[in-house]
């Protein structure tokens, strides 16, 4: 048995004998205490240039978004709460400032995850798809929104474009999450040092 599945069957077996203990038919949890076989770490999947491109493509409308993500190296929810506003495009740069997360089906900002702003570098050839996409909003407008304006929930992102685009482009079982590890992927590639990714990254190593 994998290690996932016998973790995940401790567990069952455990809540199971804590009822027991609870409801006096034993003394003690047996299971508690059991060494347990760690779970294998999943491999980090990065993405080559050509790959991220192919799933753009896929992503149709979204398309911007897919790259925007894969080359700036942020967490989705910082993405999608970007506003128009934290958007230097003459300098090509973008500031990090607020996050948004889904909690039990409500959209809850807050600052990001290590609680710092930073400046995020935008490449070059990004700049007129978000010049285009930015016309006519308002400083507070989110940058990417969803078709009728509002936010761009991960939830529905997922199910709706970015699954089927990773289908399509022969990416089975890719998350979102694996675009911010290209991104590193792709700095370190590009030649950038490894405090450049970092401080773009926020508080994620670069790879090796």
């Amino acid at each position: 048995m994998s290690a996932s599945w016998t973790r995940q069957a401790h567990g069952v077996l455990s809540q199971m004998l804590s009822l027991a203990v609870r409801d006096g038919r034993l003394a003690r949890n047996p299971a508690h205490g059991v060494p347990l076989p760690r779970p294998a770490k999943p491999d980090k999947r990065y993405l080559s240039h050509e790959e991220v491109e192919t799933l753009a493509t896929a992503s149709g409308e979204y398309r911007v978004v897919i790259l925007f993500l894969a080359y700036t190296g942020l967490r989705y929810g910082e993405m999608a709460a970007l506003r128009v506003g934290k958007l230097d495009l003459l300098r090509r740069r973008a500031t990090i400032s607020e996050a948004v997360a889904e909690v039990g089906g409500r959209a809850v900002f807050s600052t990001p995850k290590t609680h710092q702003v930073r400046i995020v570098p935008i490449p070059r050839f990004l700049v007129d798809d978000l010049a285009k996409i930015v016309d006519g909003k308002a400083p507070e407008d989110f940058v990417f929104s969803s078709p009728q304006g509002g936010l761009l929930r991960l939830s529905n992102f997922r199910n709706k474009v970015f699954d089927p685009a990773a289908k399509q482009a022969g990416l089975n079982g890719l998350t979102v999450h694996e675009l911010r590890h290209t991104a590193a992927s792709l700095a370190v590639s590009s030649g950038a040092s490894v405090k450049a990714i970092q401080t773009m990254l926020g508080d994620m190593p670069a790879p090796p």
